[in-house]
């Protein structure tokens, strides 16, 4: 029988993410923010020159997507995950302003998970090829920052049981390594 997921509610404090650990699936209730490439760019030099961020990253989860515009009867088009190592430049900086976790698809550098670890936060993973289903959980949206990137601004969305699992924790696990090195050993018998 399948484990029932874990219910969490943003924003995060540190013991939400202390109680979490890879493969761990999650049901997130909440504002969580968009931002892919370009936003982060602007967020990073934001950061440079001393100036305030669009949004307090303390306690929030980033979403890395760029979400279609939505059909009629729909507050968001489909929002599937971007590859989350594009965002690894800049992740750092944000975990260590507070950033408590973030959603992508795809394996994180060693620089992120050391930041992860160090100050505090999980990196999830939402399944590829289910975006418009995403978009369901998706019941409020609202731009804050950015509106000329378009499909990359910065959007603050009210979601209700978005589904995830936990890619790495700030243990050190990987579901990505541990995953293989399983099956592997399956193999192998």
């Amino acid at each position: 029988m399948a484990e029932e997921p874990k219910r969490l509610e943003t924003p995060f404090t540190s013991e939400d993410v202390e109680a979490l650990r890879t493969g761990d699936i999650v049901r997130i209730s909440g504002a969580i923010f968009t931002a892919r490439d370009a936003a982060h760019a602007r967020m990073k030099e934001s950061i440079e020159n001393g100036d305030p961020l669009p949004f307090d990253v303390e306690g929030q989860t980033i979403y890395f997507t760029g979400p279609a515009p939505a059909s009629p009867g729909h507050v968001l088009g489909p929002a599937g995950p971007t590859t989350s190592s594009r965002m690894d430049a800049y992740s750092p900086l944000l975990i260590e302003r507070g950033l408590r976790a973030m959603i992508g698809k795809g394996l994180r550098s060693d620089e992120v998970k050391n930041s992860m670890k160090e100050h505090g936060c999980v990196y999830f993973g939402a399944v590829e090829g289910t975006a418009a289903l995403l978009a369901r959980c998706v019941k409020e949206v609202e731009i804050i920052a950015y509106e000329d990137l378009g499909s990359e601004a910065i959007r603050k969305l009210a979601v209700e049981d978005f589904p995830a699992v936990v890619v790495n924790d700030l243990y050190g696990g990987d579901l990505y390594v541990e995953g293989r090195e399983k099956w592997r050993r399956k193999a192998r018998k």
